[in-house]
């Protein structure tokens, strides 16, 4: 196997990406009873981590994590040995097996890779890939992202008839349209701006069961829901990736249009794409950020690939 160690270094690394940079207080964030669990691809060690609708815990809080999503990031997982070897004859792993309990710091001081494509240097802003919450450094306000010259949101919608629970949404019929995550749904006892999260089991877009944003309701079967959201079409020159996450911005852009799921084209690439805002933008130069900036700071200069030390605290 060529995972074992084949050289010795005189000098021992500084840390594992994960670990604690120092004894500074730490603060984790805030669950309940049995909450928070890894969701179904496992959490990253030293990666940003989001939290999930798809479960809810006793306090009617999100109760799962991912090492990937969109929005601003929730915390930090701290390398503490909870990795679980799970493929036969793997010599090493950093992934939290899906279900296991991980514990999400909010604050604190940490090791972790640059994974950006430039050196980290004291006191820039750390930023969170959407895709798999690894890290990279930046100045403040300059996310890496996408840009189309051509780019355009018109206004969808889709008709179906369902019930909520708690917060699963289950689909008997759909009657116009597909439902996409970040649907903005209405009906007879639907909360106000309750929007479709993910989902859970069924058809794609189709008969199933799916997420919704805001837990504790109760509609009955057979109700009639009517839902909007956007599609985006990228188009003339691109450059750059565009993918689910993403937050766009242009002229006439609600500050929080976000990419939900990509329709059509090659992946990242000119196309069309669920967005969560229904507001109609004719053609015009649009941005998509690939990641999202943190409150965390870097502490020590790194090259990419190089650990770095990062802080929540602002003195560091």
């Amino acid at each position: 196997m060529s995972g074992f160690q084949t050289q010795a270094a005189y000098n021992p690394a500084p840390a594992v990406e994960g670990d604690f940079a120092s004894t500074n207080p730490r603060t984790t964030v805030l669950a309940a009873a049995g909450a928070l669990v890894c969701g179904a691809l496992g959490a990253a060690i030293g990666r940003f981590a989001w939290l999930s609708y798809n479960q809810l815990d006793s306090d009617s809080a999100p109760a799962v994590v991912n090492t990937f999503g969109s929005g601003p990031v929730a915390g930090f997982i701290h390398r503490e040995q909870q990795g679980l070897m799970e493929v036969y004859l793997q010599e090493s792993t950093m992934l939290v097996p899906a279900g296991f309990p991980v514990t999400v710091f909010n604050e604190g001081d940490f090791w972790v890779k640059n994974s950006g494509p430039t050196p980290a240097q004291y006191d820039m802003k750390v930023y969170a890939n959407y895709a798999d919450g690894t890290a990279s450094a930046a100045p403040t306000g300059t996310p890496n992202g996408a840009t189309t010259s051509a780019g355009s949101i018109a206004a969808a919608t889709n008709a179906f008839t369902g019930a909520i629970v708690g917060n699963v949404l289950t689909v008997s019929a759909v009657g116009a349209g597909t439902i996409y995550p970040g649907t903005t749904i209405s009906g007879v006892n639907v909360a106000a701006g309750t929007k479709i999260v993910s989902q859970l089991s069924g058809t794609p877009g189709g008969i199933g069961t799916y997420s919704v944003s805001i837990p504790g309701q109760n509609v009955a079967a057979g109700t009639a829901i009517a839902g909007t959201y956007g599609v985006l079409s990228v188009g003339g020159v691109v450059t750059g990736v565009f993918g689910v996450g993403d937050t766009v911005t242009g002229a006439g852009i609600a500050a929080t249009t976000m990419i939900t799921q990509q329709l059509t084209g090659p992946a990242g690439g000119a196309g069309t794409y669920a967005v969560d805002v229904n507001t109609v933008v004719n053609a015009a130069a649009l941005t998509s950020a690939t990641n999202v900036e943190t409150k965390w700071r870097v502490r020590s200069f790194a090259q990419p690939g190089e650990l770095m030390k990062i802080t929540s605290w602002p003195q560091g």
